[in-house]
């Protein structure tokens, strides 16, 4: 693939690190940070990440056990790891990014789904032509996100997300403050799934969504097939 060397990717991650009232921790998905993030820098992306918060973002420690070739190439990448322990202020970020990433973990359930200067960014750039993906939880932070016509942005789209049998074998639907893929539907979301645990992507047009760890790689893979195709196309809001 030609390098998009002059494109610019933000990776957005949850503050939030309790897991609702079990005293456990939570954070964001190391896979769903790292494999992203390998996928637009061998690309030639410059890749940044923000946070509700800002400065170091919570992981969840679940996922620091789950060791891929991705995450230890992340965990050894200096300039990696410094970027997620400064995490950019999301209210402070300028929507000048080509792309919009959303990574997943059950903190993004807590803080972005309801985190209004993370709507506003995606609202803005998907509007301007950027891309948006989510991945996992991730597309809880699309919630309150509206497209340019003033509805959700998922609404009548093909979505993909953590799904509800997912939750419910992983025994966290209890826990969750509400099922992502109810709300996706609610929101007028053409929700698709694949089989449990699978890599599983949806792209329509310009938001791409995975369903869970697994999907992190290809979604990202999607991605940067969108911004191919829109660096060798005239730019246009479709």
């Amino acid at each position: 693939m030609e390098a998009l060397t002059a494109v610019k990717v933000l990776l957005i991650v949850t503050s939030h690190s309790q897991f609702g009232n079990t005293g456990e921790k939570t954070g964001f998905w190391l896979e769903e940070l790292a494999a992203p993030y390998e996928q637009f820098t061998k690309a030639g992306a410059q890749v940044d990440i923000a946070s509700p918060l800002g400065g170091k973002a919570p992981v969840d420690p679940r996922s620091e056990k789950e060791q891929t070739e991705d995450t230890r190439a992340f965990l050894a990448d200096a300039e990696a790891t410094k970027k997620l322990a400064n995490t950019k202020v999301l209210a402070q970020v300028k929507d000048t990014y080509d792309a919009y990433f959303v990574v997943g973990g059950h903190g993004v359930m807590w803080d972005l789904s309801r985190h209004a200067p993370a709507h506003q960014l995606l609202s803005a750039g998907y509007a301007r032509g950027a891309v948006v993906a989510a991945v996992c939880h991730g597309p809880a932070a699309l919630v309150g996100v509206k497209g340019p016509d003033g509805k959700p942005l998922v609404a009548g789209k093909r979505v993909a997300a953590f799904s509800n049998a997912e939750e419910q074998a992983a025994k966290f639907d209890a826990i969750v403050p509400f099922p992502l893929e109810t709300r996706m539907r609610e929101l007028g979301a053409r929700y698709e799934s694949g089989p449990l645990w699978k890599s599983f992507t949806v792209r329509d047009g310009r938001l791409v969504t995975g369903q869970n760890p697994a999907s992190s790689a290809a979604t990202a893979q999607e991605v940067l097939k969108v911004l191919a195709e829109k660096k060798q196309a005239p730019a246009t809001k479709g």
